[in-house]
């Protein structure tokens, strides 16, 4: 079984979590509490609540005392610096679910300081959190991936995150390191250093990270508002992009992906690893009686810049690599058909230098209550647009070294700084660049040296 660890880093990583368990319990049909009788589970009868799918890849099951029944444990560890967000779910609807032993919290917090988050809070928390990752890697029989939800503009998820990370990939350099990233809003944001925050944990997510899925709350607002109608920001959009990344894993289907085979397949090149996320359909439950839901609907949609959990206009780049994942009753051929059209119909929006760049992934098994629906994940060029935003508000700030006296009383040093943003301005480039690139680009010369050498090599064999 090829599980994944969940790992929920600050406030909004765990209010992240707490709605991804959530709902990944109704998916499964396992119980909030995580327990179900040993009478249930050996019940041949289909009627009866039991656990659907490889339920295994984010639980782990544990027998409870006299045997009675069995708890579903989530594969997940919880870190905040601060015990508010781990109290109140403690005290909430999931406070049965979790082992206690993976929840660990400070007292002070970060506030809202990466370099308190990875100096200070890092070296007092770091080994407890690496402990515990530990233990639920021995659990594992062939772990797959990590799977870190968390901000790069607060203090925890930025720092004490970029800690993690960093730890994780010297520690577990055969493990994937997926990130799910809320990353700066234009208008909804509460901190003012978040600028120096989102440089310095994004240096870190390229250099370290595998794959980011990035969102944030100004896409998911609007979303909500003007597409959901609902005024309260809700989280199940998170899920749908953590858990449709990880259907084929969980559930049997026609054309199965995981993990692995999608980050080999979205990122041409090394650093070239955040990820546009989508969704669709999303509307309201007064318009889905009108709609269609069919295959050419569901794809169209997952190309429309409003469904987009970033805010970010893909059409101002091209695609390199984008992956459409659904679920429900289709129809293989179709879906290829349906794509493939999709991509004739808009070839400018598409580098031509990588022929297929289209992974496309379906499982059978519906979303509990719910038709068709699709998971889109796509490597953007257009994705430079949010980089470039955070560099320019951070620029502004450093020019004038405003409040960077936060930092260095932690024990940065500004040679820190110029090397994050140096790091962000080369990511940007190579973005910008590839969005040019011609099919048509000159060989390079070895290349034309080593065709020469067949050519020649070749006459030789004819004349024998």
């Amino acid at each position: 079984m090829r599980e994944i660890v969940s790992v929920q880093i600050g406030q909004c990583g765990n209010q992240i979590g707490e709605k991804f368990w959530e709902t990944i319990c109704i998916d499964h049909q396992i119980p909030l509490d995580g327990k179900i009788s040993q009478q249930a589970l050996s019940d041949p009868r289909e009627d009866i609540l039991k656990p659907r799918g490889k339920y295994e890849v984010y639980f782990k099951e544990i027998g409870t005392y006299g045997g009675s029944e069995v708890q579903f444990v989530p594969r997940s560890v919880l870190v905040d610096m601060e015990p508010g967000v781990l109290d109140s779910i403690r005290g909430g609807k999931l406070r049965d679910l979790f082992k206690p032993d993976h929840m660990l919290n400070g007292q002070d917090g970060s506030c809202n300081n990466w370099a308190k988050g990875y100096l200070h809070q890092g070296g007092e928390y770091i080994e407890q959190t690496m402990e515990i990752i530990r233990r639920e890697c021995e659990s594992c029989d062939c772990i797959q991936a990590f799977q870190l939800a968390h901000s790069v503009g607060g203090g925890t998820g930025s720092g004490f995150g970029s800690l993690l990370l960093c730890r994780l990939y010297d520690e577990f350099p055969d493990i994937l390191l997926m990130n799910a990233s809320v990353l700066p809003s234009t208008q909804v944001s509460d901190v003012v250093v978040e600028p120096y925050n989102t440089i310095l944990s994004l240096a870190y997510l390229v250099d370290y990270s595998n794959g980011v899925f990035c969102i944030d709350n100004e896409a998911l607002y609007k979303i909500c508002m003007n597409k959901l109608k609902v005024e309260r920001i809700n989280y199940i959009n998170y899920y749908s992009t953590l858990g449709g990344a990880t259907t084929s894993l969980r559930y049997p289907g026609q054309l199965n992906s995981d993990v692995r085979k999608l980050s080999v397949n979205m990122v041409p090149f090394p650093r070239l690893h955040f990820y546009m996320t989508g969704l669709s359909p999303l509307v309201h439950d007064y318009v889905k009686p009108y709609l269609k839901n069919d295959i050419a609907e569901v794809t169209r949609d997952l190309f429309e810049p409003s469904n987009m959990l970033c805010d970010c206009d893909p059409r101002s780049g091209r695609y390199l690599t984008f992956a459409a994942i659904y679920r429900g009753q289709t129809n293989t051929r179709e879906i290829e058909e349906t794509i493939m059209n999709f991509q004739n119909k808009n070839s400018s929006s598409f580098v031509e230098w990588i022929p297929h760049n289209a992974k496309v992934a379906s499982c059978d098994v519906p979303l509990k209550g719910r038709g068709l629906k699709a998971t889109f994940i796509a490597n953007n060029t257009s994705i430079q647009n949010i980089l470039r935003r955070s560099r320019d508000r951070y620029f502004k700030m450093m020019k004038r070294k405003a409040f960077l006296h936060w930092y260095t009383a932690q024990g940065m040093e500004e040679l820190q700084f110029m090397e994050a943003e140096a790091n962000i301005v080369d990511i940007i480039s190579e973005y910008e660049q590839y969005t040019h690139v011609p099919v048509d680009d000159d060989i390079p010369s070895e290349f034309c040296e080593l065709e020469d050498s067949l050519e020649e090599l070749d006459s030789g064999f004819g004349g024998l």
